[in-house]
């Protein structure tokens, strides 16, 4: 992502609205979701991602789509172990976490896939986990799998204190946004809004309409 083009600038309009619907609650944990699968939710999370350490922050990346993970592609990782090693208690995540070319950024990637996602989101270490990161870093953001497909990330919003909605312009339909939202709503995760992906505008194709409450 280039510092200066107009999908960077409205990445950093994303970063201050969740910094000003935070005021009343420090938003340390997001949860960065969306409707169906091939919406954009995980260029999102890792541009936020992004963002967020260019402002100086302490970041941490963790792909918990343990069904269908891209990261390490994004970042070109090995993903040996990862979130699914610290679950197990096979290392800690301290040892585990991999360092990108940006600066204070760090990504855990989801380790090998495992037969029982949701089973291992929900338990305790997942709670342990956060623990942890929160000793280390400022702000954690989760790329986790479609809000309708299966129930985790439903069970890791329940985790996180926000959670975004991402919906693509043209694909994702009316019924299972609001449906998505619905889902988010119900949850003790705060929503904080969507993003619009994919909207034509005149000089950049994201667009941000904050939105959550």
């Amino acid at each position: 992502m280039e510092p200066k083009s107009p999908s960077s600038e409205q990445y950093r309009t994303i970063r201050t609205n969740i910094e000003f619907s935070s005021v009343d609650k420090n938003v340390r944990s997001i949860l960065i979701t969306s409707s169906g699968p091939g919406e954009g939710k995980s260029t999102t999370a890792a541009n936020l991602a992004v963002v967020f350490a260019q402002q100086g922050k302490r970041v941490l990346l963790i792909d918990s789509d343990l069904r269908k993970p891209t990261v390490q592609y994004t970042f070109q990782l090995d993903n040996t172990d990862g979130l699914t090693t610290v679950l197990l208690k096979q290392m800690s995540l301290k040892t585990i976490v991999q360092k990108c070319m940006v600066d204070n950024l760090d990504i855990l990637t989801s380790g090998p896939i495992p037969p029982n996602p949701a089973e291992l989101l929900s338990s305790k270490s997942m709670g342990k986990l956060l623990e942890d990161a929160y000793k280390i870093y400022d702000i954690i953001i989760f790329d986790s799998p479609p809000v309708l497909a299966v129930t985790d990330a439903q069970i890791l919003a329940n985790h996180t204190d926000g959670s975004l909605l991402v919906v693509s312009s043209g694909k994702t339909e009316k019924e299972l946004a609001v449906k998505a939202k619905e889902v988010l709503s119900s949850t003790k995760s705060k929503l904080l809004g969507a993003v619009l992906n994919g909207k034509k505008l005149e000089q950049s194709s994201y667009y941000y309409y904050y939105g959550g409450k």
